[in-house]
């Protein structure tokens, strides 16, 4: 779905007046085309390489342990992104090229930097500890940092703010710790065959799963997710203005993903229990952190809907009940219901659309006050304006039931004596 409909005849004319045809590699089926080949010979490649460490029946344990938290990561990334959610299309690519690509990438300029490292100080477990710390932090945080970096160029129009940064970021991330933990668990089952072990708590495959998938499934998410933040402000940014801010952003970002990355692979190093004080004192309140940050700005998002679309309301754009539907999680959801239940699927879509444009235009008028637009800022308006008519007639009709349904119930106040009190037996409002 795409946020701003493209309209033929704003494309700039050539000579003559003949609109300009694209080169044929910028088209778009070209383009296309040719990221979906490169991801499936990364992945052809990756599955080789990790079933020929794992060998198969590794390959096999570990593809099913470390698919148990894909799911639940992938659905609480869609969830932060309820407010205006991004199409299927990017999370699909964010999720391939981390699991893929760069996965990849990661395996082979690991292994050659660390073999080189090993070679020139003739020192193993320094080159393993250098590897770890310095090369892998490096070489993985880049390799995930480039899918939001390709989002964020060709898929300028879907990338609004941090939320999409973070959502971007966290599925590649996701991605790439379901290889990697395909990896780890397959070799280490691996090692329980070689010693003999059974697959019981005391099993090396036991304690790498309780480590890597139900302790830390989102460390790597938590890393890529600073790099995601700084897209995401660098997006809300006027083109014209702070250009040099707008590089510096998200290089900050990868810089301090790499950083923290780099402090959690090395705290196997700090003693016996350096990773659960890690763990403990930094990794879970960062994590919390983030996860507030992300929450604060869905909020802030949902409050500029309801500040910022009573204008168009005013205009004859909007239906009255519009501003606070659509600032409300609630009475989108009911919107939809009340679609999909007296039209179809068709009407279910056409609200859904119609509620992703309401916010995309509120939250660019809420930029275009503070400055921070653009120059084809009334373009983008009447786009978006354009794309509300046309679906003006599923979504009224829903998005008025789902404002009746979510709104506050008024109760009048209790007649307790001479005058209205105030206290407990007092209930203007039931939620």
């Amino acid at each position: 779905m795409d946020p701003y409909p493209a309209y033929p005849h704003h494309q700039d004319p050539a000579p003559g007046g003949a609109v300009p045809h694209p080169r044929w590699w910028e088209r778009k089926g070209v383009r296309v085309t040719a990221l979906a080949t490169l991801l499936a010979l990364s992945g052809v490649v990756i599955l080789a390489l990790v079933r020929e460490q794992t060998g198969t029946e590794g390959f096999l344990v570990g593809l099913g342990l470390a698919v148990l938290p894909v799911p639940l990561l992938i659905a609480a990334f869609r969830w932060l992104d309820r407010v205006r959610p991004g199409p299927w299309r990017n999370v699909i690519f964010s999720f391939a090229w981390g699991a893929c690509a760069a996965a990849l990438i990661a395996i082979v300029a690991n292994s050659f930097a660390t073999r080189w490292i090993e070679t020139a100080t003739a020192d193993p477990s320094r080159a393993d500890t250098l590897g770890a710390t310095v090369i892998a932090p490096i070489v993985e945080e880049s390799a995930k940092a480039a899918a939001v970096l390709l989002v964020f160029l060709f898929r300028r129009r879907d990338f609004h703010g941090i939320v999409d940064g973070v959502v971007i970021a966290g599925v590649t991330a996701t991605g790439f710790a379901f290889t990697e933990n395909i990896l780890y668990l397959g070799n280490a089952f691996g090692t329980d065959q070689l010693t003999g072990t059974g697959p019981g708590l005391s099993s090396v495959t036991a304690a790498t799963f309780f480590v890597r998938i139900v302790m830390s499934p989102f460390a790597h998410p938590l890393f890529t997710v600073l790099t995601g933040i700084g897209f995401g402000i660098a997006s809300v940014m006027a083109p014209d203005r702070g250009r040099a801010r707008r590089l510096l952003l998200p290089l900050g970002g990868l810089l301090a993903a790499m950083g923290m990355h780099a402090f959690w692979n090395g705290s196997s190093s700090l003693g016996e229990y350096g990773f659960f004080a890690v763990y403990a004192a930094f990794m879970v309140p960062v994590f919390g952190l983030l996860t507030w940050l992300a929450v604060f700005v869905r909020q802030r998002e949902l409050r500029a809907v309801r500040q910022e679309l009573p204008a168009y309301v005013a205009a004859g754009w909007l239906a009255p009940p519009e501003p606070f539907a659509l600032g409300s999680l609630k009475a989108r959801r009911l919107a939809r219901e009340y679609a999909a239940h007296y039209g179809g699927r068709t009407a279910a879509a056409a609200v859904a659309e119609y509620e992703s444009y309401a916010t995309t235009l509120a939250l660019l008028r809420h930029r275009g006050r503070r400055g921070r637009a653009g120059a084809d800022y009334v373009v983008r308006e009447r786009q978006l304006l354009d794309a509300l008519w046309e679906r003006r007639g599923y979504a009224r009709a829903a998005l008025a039931y789902g404002s009746r349904a979510a709104a506050p119930v008024w109760l009048p106040p209790v007649y307790a004596g001479p005058a209205l009190t105030h206290g407990p037996a007092y209930n203007p409002y039931r939620y």
